[in-house]
């Protein structure tokens, strides 16, 4: 076997060396601190022999306090007696105080204040010299004699020839250098002795040599760790997968990390990756915000990395990839982000085989990709296993994962948690709230969860709550007083929840407070009683409650606020002046307020002005100049004022932060300088709104705006469209409800590609709907030509994956549905009542995942509604029939298949949120142009229900005037979400199934004009919501309820029922409780019901108001004698 050969030995030459810098360095030392010493002991005797001649005589206190040199400027070094209690407050001392020495002049104060000042210094000299000195110290252990060492460090052994006493003065070298002490192992041969040091933090190691029983230090020149090569491999093979694009990353200061990394340098000098120095694993990767797509999936070499403690995905698009169940072997991982990575589908169950996490982050935020949802779902069975393995947990991010699922109990022993969010995870049931408790919790974010309810509990005087967001979910109560415990709390949002009560005085407590949003519920009280002590808000939103105040001028003592929101608080005032002191607003939102008065002129000097909302309000005269002046202006909207005089174009159009204006509803007058403003075309403005602006055409600077995106002008008088309107390709909304126009639509109108939402509801337009309106234009999501005079059929191609919304009522449209609307995934509603279409029941929408509104009423639509395939239809909770010649029985079948109907959760019955708002500059703008509108029989009158998003609850079914027969299946009382059930002017027979007493949420119920026999069920008394109810001209016999809702019911409910008897009917019962009537023959009920079905009429007046909303529809039923 070939020798091992060892280390050279340090030659006589080296050790020459070696004495002589020891030498130099000790001659340096001894210069250094030699004077020092001097000075300090000449100093000290200075001030011996000035205190010498300075003692005097003690009293009779001196053996019993302690003698005490004060050290002060008044009198520095001058002696005294004093209790040795005196400085202790806690316990009483005797107070004696005395002077030693006598007071000195004012050159000897100079003289010892300066020495004072003196000493001070050389201390801190002696204190650097002695840095000095440990550091030439460590210098002479590390004196660069080269050793030449071939072979490698981790494979060195040697031969212990040490005794115990060498090896432990040798150790504490390396040990007071930090260093780690390798002790050697025995070989077969004999070697040199010797104990290797490794330096790790300075990339060297150093050897300790044992020679005539003492240690001599050689520094051997070792190479830093280097990455090992299988991970750099694995690296160079994850980064060629993917691409760079710049779009894909959100963070404007992103950049592409790995573009950098090759296979010439270390990976652990790597952008963005950091490897352990005492082994040179690869412990983290931060990737986040690297520009990179492409796919991530089970075959990446990153999972070869097993030492990972840290990865880091953040921001970049994987494509929709699938996280890889690999992710579960990197067991080591105790952070984990993938948050804004465009992952989706079903997070894999070995996540929670990550035992080890402290934080885990697949969040994603509304504005990354707002259109497509939740991306992640996660099994309430995995969750419940990452929690109860990942006991140490503190952060958990899960931000628009779809959970759908309570919120585990589970969740209150991870006592470590410190950052919780949940948003927009389909979360609902009662809140645990034990979490509030736990005892390091600082964030807790939970919005965005419409079926989450729950009540804070009463807050203990420690908990560490710094933010707490609640937006958006079903929590009531009040707030409790203890809410003043959260003395840590900076940021609180609560809007848009069931809270109610007066806020209690204790929350004048929370003094940290910077933001503060609790819009949206019922609290009430006066505002300035729980906030004018919160000083340090810099956001306030506090509209749309029941607040009262008397004046808001306190407000100005908020100097630090830049966001202000009292909208639908009743100021019932002026602007108050001292508003022209908050500099730093950038937001201001006063919309229904009751303000009056005028647009103050001083509104100037609010320089920071960049959304103001006046909406709503009582304000009257012009416009000021001085608004034009606002250099940061963005949004800027005085919808239903009573502003006049004319507004000169110009000033808007030059403005140059502008990007949405809204003048609708006022008596202003647009004045246009010249046929096409100058300005026109260096103009930002996005969103334009001139409804109600007395308009006859549009106005032709619209031509050369370059940015307009959306254009509202309903209630105008305009008759048709310019030319150049097909050439604005930058529309995504037009909106030009009720006006004037009149002919064709022009196919042109398909030339607009970016078009999202096109209302031309409430015109005169005729002729036919182009086809190319069905697919062509790939953006559209809302689609409404309602109240007009089409013609023909609808069209039949429909490949518009993005299509939400569908309103063609109130026209002549002919001929079939088309099929092609199963191509529209997305889509919510369709609406096509009140036209001339000939088809039988379109089973095949029930494949839509999203549809929640069918409309069909007032066709010529027949036959069975029966599937003859499955129809779920997974969402609907509104279906409307009636007014067809639908016949047959109702079948069980298809109505059990309405599951969404059996809920009332909100997320399930909600309309999406972003299609009622329009980003623009800064701000999210909501615009009520886009909001659903829908006309429906409820109560016994047609109601339009306008923004219909905001009833949730709305689940209903309208199968009224049809041929239906048979009977009211059981099945329908499992629709336990009904709100309204029509099922009136049919030809229905048998009793009224006493399975309807389930509907507790039912508040209509009609089924009148039907062949129904039997009594009305005691059940239906527990319909404890019901306000309406009708069951005239049936076969019914027996006594009406008497008890609780039905008490309330009128007699014409009950009449056409002669077998009826009941306090409504002012008939008195038979007290055998028997029916005395009998039921009519056959013959007489068919020429009954073709009487009533002759006889019967409906007439619904709609009047049109500004802005779309409508209002005054009655009905009127009436029949002929």
């Amino acid at each position: 076997m070939a020798e091992r050969k060892g280390p050279p030995s340090p030659t006589r030459d080296h050790r020459m060396l070696l004495d002589a810098l020891s030498q130099r360095m000790n001659q340096v030392l001894r210069e250094h601190t030699e004077g020092m010493y001097e000075r300090l002991e000449s100093l000290e005797n200075q001030n011996l022999n000035w205190e010498n001649e300075q003692h005097g005589d003690r009293d009779r206190h001196e053996f019993e306090a302690p003698l005490v040199t004060s050290w002060t400027e008044e009198n520095p070094g001058r002696r005294f007696y004093g209790c040795g209690l005196y400085k202790d407050t806690g316990r009483k001392g005797c107070n004696f105080f005395q002077w030693h020495d006598p007071v000195g002049n004012n050159r000897q104060k100079k003289i010892i204040v300066g020495l004072m000042k003196e000493v001070d210094e050389l201390k801190l000299r002696e204190k650097d010299l002695q840095a000095m000195i440990s550091d030439m110290k460590m210098k002479e252990k590390c004196l660069w004699i080269v050793l030449v060492v071939c072979w490698s460090i981790d494979k060195v052994d040697f031969v212990v020839k040490l005794s115990n006493s060498d090896i432990k003065r040798c150790s504490k070298i390396c040990q007071a250098d930090k260093a780690r002490v390798y002790l050697p192992r025995k070989l077969h041969k004999p070697r040199p002795s010797l104990v290797l040091c490794s330096n790790r933090a300075q990339r060297s190691a150093s050897m300790v040599l044992p020679r005539q029983r003492q240690c001599s230090i050689a520094l051997l020149n070792v190479p830093p760790t280097r990455c090992h090569e299988d991970e750099s491999h694995a690296l160079l093979q994850f980064k060629e997968r993917f691409v760079i694009s710049k779009s894909t990353s959100y963070n404007p200061f992103s950049y592409p990390k790995i573009a950098s990394w090759n296979a010439t340098t270390d990976c652990c000098s790597w952008d963005g990756i950091q490897c352990d120095e005492h082994t040179g694993h690869v412990i983290t990767i931060d990737l986040s915000s690297s520009q990179i797509f492409g796919i991530l999936d089970a075959n990446s070499s990153l999972f070869h990395l097993k030492h990972l403690q840290s990865l880091d995905l953040a921001d970049n698009d994987f494509n929709y990839s699938q996280i890889p169940f690999r992710i579960g072997e990197l067991s080591q991982l105790r952070y984990l982000n993938l948050s804004e990575a465009n992952f989706s589908g079903e997070i894999p169950e070995q996540v929670s085989h990550l035992s080890k996490l402290l934080s885990l982050d697949l969040s994603r935020a509304f504005y990354s990709s707002p259109d497509t949802g939740n991306l992640l779902s996660f099994k309430i069975s995995t969750l419940r296993s990452l929690i109860q393995n990942s006991t140490n947990l503190e952060n958990l991010h899960l931000s628009y994962v779809t959970i759908s699922s309570s919120v585990p109990d589970i969740l209150t022993n991870i006592t470590s948690l410190q950052q919780l969010s949940l948003y927009h995870c389909e979360l609902y049931g009662e809140f645990p709230s034990e979490i509030f408790h736990l005892p390091n919790l600082r964030y807790l974010n939970l919005g965005h969860n419409q079926n989450l309810t729950g009540k804070f509990p009463d807050f203990h005087s420690s908990a560490q709550i710094a933010r707490l967001e609640l937006a958006s979910t079903s929590f009531y109560g009040t707030l409790p007083a203890s809410i003043g415990n959260l003395k840590s709390l900076n940021w609180l949002s609560i809007s848009r929840c069931n809270f109610s009560g007066s806020i209690p005085s204790s929350f004048r407590n929370l003094t940290q407070l910077m933001f503060l949003d609790i819009m949206h519920n019922k609290l009430k009280g006066h505002l300035s009683s729980f906030l004018a002590n919160l000083t340090k808000l810099q956001t306030l939103r506090v509209g749309f409650n029941e607040f009262t105040t008397d004046t808001i001028s306190w407000i100005c003592k908020l100097s630090g606020v830049n966001d202000l929101s009292l909208d639908f608080v009743n100021i019932s005032n002026e602007i108050p002046f001292c508003f022209a002191n908050l500099t730093h607003l950038s937001v201001l939102s006063l919309s229904h307020s009751n303000l009056s008065g005028h647009i103050p002129s001083w509104i100037m000097n609010l320089t920071n002005l960049a959304y103001m909302d006046l909406r709503g309000n009582n304000l009257q005269g012009e416009i000021p100049n001085s608004l034009f002046e606002l250099e940061n202006l963005e949004i800027f909207s005085v919808i239903g004022n009573l502003l006049e005089g004319e507004l000169e174009v110009d000033k808007f159009l030059k403005h140059k932060m502008l990007v949405s204006v809204e003048l609708c509803f006022n008596k202003l007058s647009l004045l246009v300088n010249g046929k096409n403003p100058s300005n026109a075309s260096l103009s930002r403005i996005q969103g334009l709104g001139l409804a109600s602006c007395n308009l006859k055409e549009f106005p032709h600077f619209l031509q050369d705006m370059p940015e307009l995106s959306y254009l509202y002008m309903p209630n105008n008088n305009v008759n048709s469209f310019p030319s150049w309107m097909w050439g604005k390709t930058s529309l995504r909304g037009l909106i030009v409800s009720h006006n004037s126009l009149i002919g064709k639509i022009s196919p042109l109108i398909c030339n607009l590609k970016s078009l999202m939402h096109l209302d031309l509801s409430f015109n005169n337009l005729s002729g036919m709907i182009p086809s190319c309106l069905g697919s062509s234009i790939q953006s559209l999501q809302t689609l409404r030509l309602k109240g007009n005079k089409l013609i023909g059929p609808i069209p039949q191609t429909y490949m518009i994956a993005d299509l939400r919304m569908i309103d063609l009522s109130n026209n002549n449209l002919s001929d079939q549905l088309p099929r092609a609307l199963v191509n529209c995934t997305m889509l919510e509603y369709i609406d096509v009542s009140h036209n001339q279409i000939k088809d039988s029941f379109p089973f095949w929408l029930g494949s839509l995942p999203e549809l929640k509104v069918v409309a069909l009423s007032d066709n010529h639509l027949y036959g069975s509604i029966r599937c003859p395939t499955t129809c779920t239809f997974p969402k609907l909770h509104i279906i409307d029939l009636s007014h067809n010649q639908f016949s047959g029985s109702l079948p069980s079948k298809t109505i059990q298949n309405w599951k969404s109907m059996k809920v009332s959760r909100k997320s399930q019955l909600q309309y999406e949120y972003y299609m009622a708002y329009k980003l623009l500059g800064r701000f999210s703008w909501q615009d009520d142009q886009y909001s659903y509108s829908f006309t429906m029989c409820n109560k016994g009158m047609v109601m339009v229900y306008e923004k219909l998003q905001q009833f949730y609850n709305l689940i209903a079914i309208d199968l009224s005037s049809n041929k239906f027969c048979g009977e009211i299946p059981d099945v329908m009382g499992d629709l336990t979400g009904l709100v309204l059930l029509n099922l009136s002017n049919n030809m229905l027979g048998g009793s009224i199934p006493s399975s309807l007493g389930k509907l507790s949420n039912l508040q209509a119920l009609d089924l009148s004009l039907n062949s129904l026999s039997g009594k009305i069920p005691q059940q239906l008394e527990e319909l404890t919501f019901l306000s309406y109810f009708n069951v005239s001209f049936n076969n019914l016999s027996g006594p009406i309820p008497q008890n609780k809702q039905f008490a309330t019911f009128e007699g014409s409910s009950f009449e056409g029922n002669q077998g009826l008897c009941g306090n409504q009917l002012l008939k008195k019962c038979e007290d055998d409780g028997g029916s005395p009537f009998a039921p009519p023959s056959a013959s007489d009920n068919n020429d009954q019901d073709s009487g009533f079905l002759a006889d019967f009429d409906w007439k619904v007046v709609l009047i049109g108001f500004g802005g779309g909303l409508l209002a005054g529809v009655a009905l009127e039923s009436y029949f002929s004698h």
